[in-house]
């Protein structure tokens, strides 16, 4: 017997492209809601791209709006401060006023994510690139087998193949600085005496510009934010280069030794994309392939995991499809696109350097509370 939706119609069906942090997120909160989704993977396996990760009440809404939070909040930190120093002196100490905040790695999130997803019923597909999509609803795979949906959703990233291959027009910008982003043990023994457990934004402007985010992710791993504007080739390269690194920062001479070792590391410079439209017809785009943003205010995992959230919500209210995808992005998009610019002027000047810069504005995303519920824990 096929499913029915709240509505009292046969259950719709929907194809996601990428199984990240947003594709997982639309994929399970769809499947709650009644709809046949399946997910496409381009690799082999589930896993997450990258090192640590934060997120914040809207993010963690998200999670126990799908059922996952108490599957993260084990095995993730929330740092008793936000720390900035510059030239190795505080300059500020934040803690947000109980706003909730978590650190954990990537994986440990993709992790609780994918579990939601499998428990929901999402038929996941690896070794699955989606290469095109039509706004009537369908979909190419590259080995050429053509998909129908009520609803295509492109969750594929900065270079999302379902975006290019409609024609969605964006601007792109290309920041100054990048960031190599890392996980070593937290070696707390080796490090001393200190506030290790605080995360700590360390900026350096002379001899040349560095800046470390140190961010303790849970009780064994740390992720190391290593910053350096893409001109200066030893600050850009990788395998870290140890030597520069400990010169700036010679406090933390035993992770930094930890990251010289990894040979996989990737320096990424800092990249913005804005969309004129992020729906056409029964295609909406969600995460990166919508909204690339600079990290300055760690909120690119935090508005995909809401958006595709709020799609889902969207769609449970509005039967008709492209109606329901029209009146999401009118509703939830302006949030996004503050974040979105903020965060790049932040990164543009350098602005957490100062200290002090949570502020209203800053934290109006992380303030977001897209489950229109009271928060429990």
């Amino acid at each position: 017997m096929a499913n029915i939706n709240k509505h009292g119609s046969k259950a719709l069906h929907a194809e996601i492209a990428g199984a990240g942090f947003a594709g997982l997120t639309a994929a399970t909160a769809l499947a709650q809601r009644g709809w046949s989704v399946r997910l496409h993977e381009r690799g082999p396996e589930l896993r997450a791209f990258g090192a640590g990760i934060y997120l914040w009440q809207n993010g963690l809404r998200v999670l126990e709006g799908v059922g996952a939070l108490e599957d993260v909040l084990t095995g993730s930190h929330t740092p008793p401060t936000y720390e900035t120093r510059r030239h190795n002196l505080t300059v500020s100490r934040e803690t947000f006023n109980g706003l909730p905040w978590r650190i954990m790695t990537r994986q440990h999130l993709h992790n609780g994510l994918a579990k939601r997803a499998r428990e929901a019923g999402v038929e996941i597909r690896t070794n699955s690139e989606v290469v095109a999509a039509d706004p009537s609803g369908k979909i190419t795979l590259a080995s050429g087998e053509v998909l129908e949906a009520d609803l295509v959703v492109g969750a594929d990233g900065v270079g999302s193949k379902v975006r290019d291959s409609i024609g969605f027009e964006q601007d792109r910008w290309v920041s100054t600085d990048g960031l190599i982003r890392i996980l070593v043990p937290r070696m707390k023994k080796e490090l001393g005496h200190g506030e290790w457990d605080n995360t700590i934004d360390m900026w350096n402007f002379w001899p040349r510009v560095l800046r470390i985010l140190y961010s303790p992710c849970n009780e064994n791993e740390l992720y190391l934010g290593l910053m350096a504007p893409a001109a200066d080739p030893e600050g850009s390269r990788v395998p870290v280069h140890f030597d520069t690194w400990v010169e700036m920062f010679p406090f933390l001479e035993p992770v930094l030794a930890e990251a010289a070792k990894l040979k996989t590391a990737r320096y990424d410079r800092y990249e913005t994309r804005k969309l004129s439209e992020w729906t056409r017809g029964k295609v909406a785009l969600v995460g990166d392939a919508a909204h690339a943003m600079c990290p300055a205010l760690a909120q690119g995992a935090g508005c995909a995991m809401v958006n595709a959230y709020s799609l889902a919500m969207e769609l449970e209210e509005t039967p008709d499809v492209q109606e329901a995808l029209v009146s999401w992005e009118k509703r939830i998009r302006p949030i996004t696109d503050r974040c979105q610019a903020l965060s790049g002027d932040y990164a543009a000047n350098r602005s957490l350097s100062k200290g002090n810069q949570f502020t209203p504005a800053a934290l109006e995303a992380a303030r977001y509370d897209p489950t229109r519920r009271v928060f429990s824990w």
